[in-house]
């Protein structure tokens, strides 16, 4: 989807202002409201804005252990048992297939050490997935973000 010059300025306003509503976005934008309202729902429907949920705070809700865990998965099986398998399992927070010695890259999260032991004999069950690899998140320089790459999408005009 090419993005313009006012898609790139609503999607920015709504970053540093997710509560903001559409009637005070028109205002800040300079755009009538049924404009904004119209390039919310685009913005929706391409999936550009994928939801508009709150971000949780895993630490905030009593599981700072942040890891990501390669695994190895059986193979002839398919994918869709072990994201099954996975799925059941709360403290896993997406799952990603990857290239390389790993099948799955997965971020997980736990109480404490103790507990992302557990989490990872629970991932690790030798019927969907044999074996894996955890390295623990120290700290997050950088959390997850995307507003940076509306500088890079390509822009139209508005």
């Amino acid at each position: 989807m090419t993005l313009d010059t006012l898609d790139a300025a609503l999607l920015r306003l709504l970053h540093d202002e997710p509560r903001i509503g559409v009637l005070e976005a028109s205002r800040r934008l300079g755009v009538a409201r049924g404009t904004v309202q119209s390039r919310l729902d685009r913005l929706e429907h391409s999936g550009v804005i994928a939801d508009r949920s709150p971000t949780l705070d895993s630490a905030a809700l009593g599981f700072p252990v942040t890891a990501f865990a390669t695994l190895e998965i059986a193979q002839g099986q398919g994918h869709g048992a072990v994201i099954e398998h996975l799925s059941a399992i709360p403290e896993v927070l997406e799952a990603h297939t990857t290239t390389g010695a790993g099948d799955l890259l997965i971020r997980v999260v736990a109480r404490t050490h103790v507990d992302l032991q557990r989490v990872i004999n629970e991932i690790v069950d030798g019927r969907h997935v044999l074996r894996s690899s955890t390295a623990i998140a120290l700290e997050t320089p950088i959390a997850l973000r995307h507003v940076q790459l509306l500088q890079q999408a390509p822009h139209g005009s508005h």
